[in-house]
This record gives C-alpha cells, structure tokens and sequence, in this order.
C-alpha cells in the first residue's frame, strides 16, 4: 500500500495541480490527513487560538491523486476500508461561520480526547458522552473549472460534503471532469451530526485507507453512495429529543428547529447556549420532514438522548 503523506496536501481545488501520484484502477492508498484547521490546533489550544485562525491554511485536502483512464464522463468508485484516528479533536464555534452565526458572535472551543483503538465515546465537558463515527468530510474530484476554487462549498464532483455516513465501507462514487480525476481527501470528523449546525463537527487528524476503481461513461449527475449497513445504530438506543421549525422557507425552519433544541438542553442540562450549539453540531441531525404541504414546510432536529442519560 503506497503513502500519501500530511505534507503531500493542498487548500482549494484547481485542475493545474500536478498529482503527487498515479495508480491504476484497483489500488488501495493509505491518507495521512491533517486536521480541518491545517494543524494550527493543537491538544493544548485555547479560545484564544480559535480568534487567530488563518482561513487560508483550512481545510487541507491530500493529494492529488491522477487515476488511469479516468476522462471526463467516467466516474471513481471509492471504497472506504479504515479510519485510524490520533485520539484527539476540536469543535469551535468560528465567528461569522454556521447556521446561526449571527446569533453567536464569540469563538468558543471545545478540545475532545477519546481512545483512538476503541472510539469509545467521547466527554463532552459540559455533561454528555458523544458515540463516535469517523468519516471523511472533504474528499472529491478536480472540477473542471479553470483556476483555483474555495474549498469551502461542496460541488458536483464532490469535496466539502460533510456527510457523515462517509464512513468505513461506505462505497463512494463520484463524476469525473478532468482527465486523470485528480482525487483529493482531508478533513476528517471523529463524529458529526447531519447538518453540521455550528459550522465544525469533532475535527480530527487520521489515517484514511482506501480503494479506488474506474467506471467507465457512468455520466453521473451528483456523487453517490452505498452504504455498508446501518448508519445510526451507535445514536438509537435510547431514542431522541426532537424540535421543530415550521414555515415557508427550509433555511429559517432548520435555523428555528436548532435554535429550539439549544433552549431545551440549556433549560433541562443548565448547559451554556454555546455549548448546546456545539454539541447539537456533533451530534444531533437535521431532518427535512414534510416538504409537500405548501406554503409551510417543516424541519426536525433529532438529538439522541443516549449522548445525555
């Protein structure tokens, strides 16, 4: 198994970028990902860290990797085979980023330790304990626009998706729009919530191992995935608090549903506004419930009572 290792990475997309290597459909590579904030966090890294963050070293991606034969029109399977984890992370609440940024104009940082062999769940220091789900949040093809483009939004050929079920077995699928791919990954998540609320997940350095296969003309819209199995068994248990939002835009129905949740936890667990948005961001997921009913849709933040009981 060849290495691409933490210096072999890049900020941003852009076609021009020589990959650091070439395989051949088949291979297994083994990822050296940096964490999200390109390791200007640390395990001793305070608020005050957070207020000084370059925004151009975020989000590092490893690669890029060039494929055989890959042409625009093909698509790469990837197979997620392992996510070895350092044992720490972060979450921070990053001023001017996430769904309620404008109401949480503070940094906040949250440092998690967990056992890296077991992923046992994780403290979480206001009260709680966070099952964990190692995942890939940026992991994607070149586009086929010129230049270098923001890391930040996801696009038709993948990178900042952040969905959580990308994750050990998960077969992914992605459209092809250069020649050669030009596949990158980074930004690993020790666990996640769907929807990210707070902007940061449990922001982690880890060892990614996969595969990669080539399908040939498969002219994918959108990227694609299977799972291996069930994706929440490790939050069901004990069942979930859910919130709601209701009206006619989907933005200001999740912003409202998350907002309710964070005035549940702060009235029944006396924890901290801040703290409940950070934590809701790890693990707690947003749900579209009802979308038909118009003018009034309705969203639905699921948080898992196990994190808290």
């Amino acid at each position: 198994m060849r290495t691409i290792h933490d210096y072999q990475h890049h900020q941003g997309w852009d076609n021009s970028f020589e990959p650091v290597i070439t395989i051949a459909r088949g291979e297994t590579l083994e990822f050296h990902t940096i964490d999200a904030s390109g390791a200007q966090l640390s395990p001793s890294s305070t608020v005050a860290d957070v207020a000084t963050l370059d925004f151009g070293k975020i989000n590092p991606v490893n690669g890029p990797i060039s494929i055989e034969g890959a042409e625009p029109g093909d698509s790469v399977k990837v197979t997620l085979l392992s996510f070895d984890m350092a044992g720490w992370g972060w979450t921070a609440n990053i001023p001017g980023f996430g769904l309620l940024a404008d109401q949480f104009l503070e940094p906040a940082l949250h440092l998690w330790k967990f056992d890296a062999t077991t992923l046992a769940p994780s403290m979480y220091g206001p009260g709680g304990r966070v099952p964990l789900k190692p995942f890939c949040g940026t992991i994607g093809l070149a586009p086929a626009a010129e230049g270098l483009q923001s890391i930040v939004p996801p696009r038709r050929c993948g990178g900042n998706m952040d969905i959580r079920d990308l994750s050990t077995g998960t077969e992914l699928y992605l459209p092809v729009e250069v020649k050669g791919a030009l596949f990158s990954v980074g930004d690993v998540h020790a666990a996640q919530g769907d929807g990210e609320v707070c902007g940061t997940a449990i922001e982690a350095p880890a060892v990614i191992a996969a595969r990669f296969d080539l399908i040939k003309g498969e002219n994918l819209a959108y990227p694609r995935f299977t799972t291996s199995g069930p994706v929440s068994s490790h939050f069901d248990s004990k069942g979930y608090e859910v919130t709601t939002g209701i009206g006619p835009n989907l933005m200001e129905g999740a912003r409202g549903a998350v907002s309710g949740m964070i005035d549940l936890l702060g009235k029944r667990y006396q924890m901290s506004a801040v703290d409940a948005y950070m934590l809701c961001s790890v693990c707690a997921d947003l749900r579209i419930s009802e979308i038909v009913d118009q003018p009034n849709w309705v969203v639905s933040l699921y948080f898992p009572r196990v994190v808290l009981e």
